[in-house]
């Protein structure tokens, strides 16, 4: 029975959503349990020796392969809990679950239940509201537009001359994105994500040479200023690229340790194994994988740290920026990290953190360091599924669902979910170039759970495989466009900025999936709306039923056409079609 039921009174299977309200998780095996009751109560909630515990239906949030998953919000009185379970199985039998073991009846002693002792202001997660509302945009700033080629660098190539290489410069700058900034309006961008701005030796500047300085080839300080300015006159946030992990090979304190090795008042800056200090033929020191120009530092020396943390709090004080993307974040210590945390609030109490990890990440979500990581879980699944067709269409509802299931609502809230970056090969080529799968993708991406971020140049269709394929250069010349591609893009940002259930205020489900098919059919949901989706992963003409639709009314979003729906009525979609049915009435 331990391996069908699960709970701890821990994340993320409890928690406090609000200031008032506590959200409570069960994991149940596959199909043995058909209903959950909790059973809950204020600890000091006594008449004589009767604690007036009461109970409430759990209600099924989603289920894979082996496991259903079951939530419940309570706003206990008084902020504090203790409470179990009351599961029927399948054969009609009762068990009553508690931290201390399961019993055939609710158990008279109080201390055989879980305890939430207290709802804490401060132990409640908390991400910047606006971030919920955020359609994010990544800039590759040496790629999207070169405004003034009196800064180019040495070398520069004339923009989109030739196939983007490791070190290939085409003079990408700070005027060249102020000068395309209402292009971003248009397409309805409200959130800017730049890869790394300061002076680096490369043309990706993940190593840096000084935390303080701009890239002389992007600006200088005056620039960026006004290109933060700008943005924020057109309702634009601006998040920034923190490389904490490592630093670049030309950094003066690397170069000091170079130099003087053991004498360097910088050794400590980095993790050395030995003296002297060697790059060649392989790095006898910590770094960003084995790359010796990558040299990892070390967060524990307070030298480093106040550094750092100085750096953090200097962009946001200096140029008002609105957040920080943190680079390869899971090799840094927590300690650190909960020190930055504590830095950029105090300066910005509404800076959005957001932390580079590619696994598992509660231990960097319980509300201490970061407000949300970049989702590569989702990511993962609807490249798997939507472009390479590598899974069905149940296994992608499974893994879609235990990601949601990962963390508590309030972080997935603001989960930062991308289909492509600088580090990927962008979507159309992992959709073999098929921009029908392309859409599929757009659409689940911007009517899913979190703060979506699109790739720049995917939304008109350009390609390209893995790093540097992927970075090339922004095409502005209309004519290679695909303008057809870009207005439905922008038509999906608009509906997920003006439909609230469509959006990030919507509860999300599958209510059905077919693996003959590829169908997908899912549900977005607030008290006053209701939207189902069903989309068509497949080649070939394929026709669904939905009993969610009998006998309702409704209105596909993205024609504007109305048409009601009678008992088993069969839905026809062609090839990577799809529908987004809103019910008005």
């Amino acid at each position: 029975m331990s391996t069908a039921i699960c709970h701890r009174a821990v994340l993320p299977y409890v928690y406090g959503k609000d200031e008032e309200t506590v959200e409570i998780m069960l994991e149940t095996k596959k199909d043995m349990i058909k209903k959950v009751e909790l059973i809950y109560a204020d600890p000091y909630n006594f008449k004589g020796d009767n604690w007036q515990y009461q109970l409430s239906d759990m209600y099924q949030t989603g289920s894979t392969a082996t496991i259903d998953y079951w939530k419940i919000e309570i706003k206990p009185p008084y902020r504090r809990l203790r409470y179990g379970f009351h599961c029927t199985t399948a054969q009609n039998e009762s068990i009553i679950v508690t931290e201390r073991g399961y019993f055939e009846e609710i158990p008279k002693e109080i201390g055989n239940f879980y305890c939430f002792p207290y709802l804490h202001e401060n132990d409640v997660f908390q991400a910047p509201s606006w971030v919920k509302d955020t359609v994010w945009y990544q800039i590759f700033p040496e790629r999207f537009g070169n405004g003034d080629p009196t800064i180019n660098p040495e070398g520069t190539l004339p923009w989109a001359s030739t196939e983007p290489t490791s070190s290939n410069f085409f003079g990408g700058d700070f005027q060249g994105v102020i000068n395309h900034l209402d292009y971003l309006v248009e397409l309805g961008i409200n959130g800017i994500y730049f890869t790394p701005i300061f002076k680096a030796y490369s043309n990706h500047k993940y190593d840096t040479i000084d935390y303080m300085e701009i890239d002389p080839q992007f600006g200088d300080k005056d620039t960026f200023r006004e290109l933060v300015r700008a943005c924020h006159q057109r309702g634009i946030k601006v998040m920034l690229d923190a490389v904490f992990n490592h630093s670049g090979y030309y950094f003066k304190p690397f170069q000091d340790v170079l130099q003087k090795q053991t004498q360097s008042s910088y050794k400590d800056w980095f993790h050395l194994w030995e003296f002297p200090v060697e790059t060649e033929p392989s790095p006898n020191y910590d770094a960003f994988g084995f790359v010796a120009t990558m040299p990892k530092l070390n967060t524990a020396n307070t030298e480093v740290r106040n550094y750092l943390l100085n750096v953090a709090k200097y962009w946001i004080e200096e140029f008002d920026i609105d957040g920080w993307r943190l680079d390869v974040a899971n090799e840094v210590d927590h300690a650190f990290w909960r020190d930055f945390r504590n830095v950029v609030k105090s300066v910005k109490p509404d800076a959005y953190i957001l932390g580079e990890i590619w696994h598992d990440s509660l231990p960097w979500l319980q509300g201490d360091q970061f407000d949300a990581v970049m989702n590569y879980p989702f990511t993962n699944s609807v490249i798997e599924f939507f472009a390479k067709q590598d899974i069905t269409a149940k296994a992608f509802a499974h893994s879609l669902t235990s990601v949601l299931h990962m963390y508590p609502t309030n972080v997935n809230e603001v989960s930062f979910n991308l289909l492509d970056s600088h580090d990927t090969p962008r979507i159309l080529t992992l959709a073999g170039n098929d921009k029908r799968r392309m859409r599929l993708l757009y659409l689940f991406q911007l009517s899913f759970i979190g703060t979506p971020c699109l790739y720049y140049g995917d939304e008109i269709g350009m390609i390209g495989g893995e790093d540097p394929g992927c970075r090339a250069c922004m095409v502005w010349d209309e004519t290679f466009q695909d303008r057809q591609l870009f207005i439905f893009v922008k038509q999906l940002i608009h509906l997920r900025k003006t439909i609230p259930a469509f959006g990030n205020k919507g509860n999300f489900r599958f209510l059905s999936t077919d693996d003959e098919t590829n169908i997908i059919v899912y549900e977005k949901f607030t008290e006053d709306e209701q939207i189902i989706f069903i989309l068509n992963n497949n080649e070939k003409n394929s026709k669904i039923t939905v009993p969610q639709l009998e006998n309702k009314a409704v209105k596909e979003l993205t024609t504007n056409k109305k048409s009601t729906f009678e008992k088993d009525t069969i839905i026809s979609l062609e090839p990577y079609d799809f529908y987004c049915f809103k019910i008005v009435e």
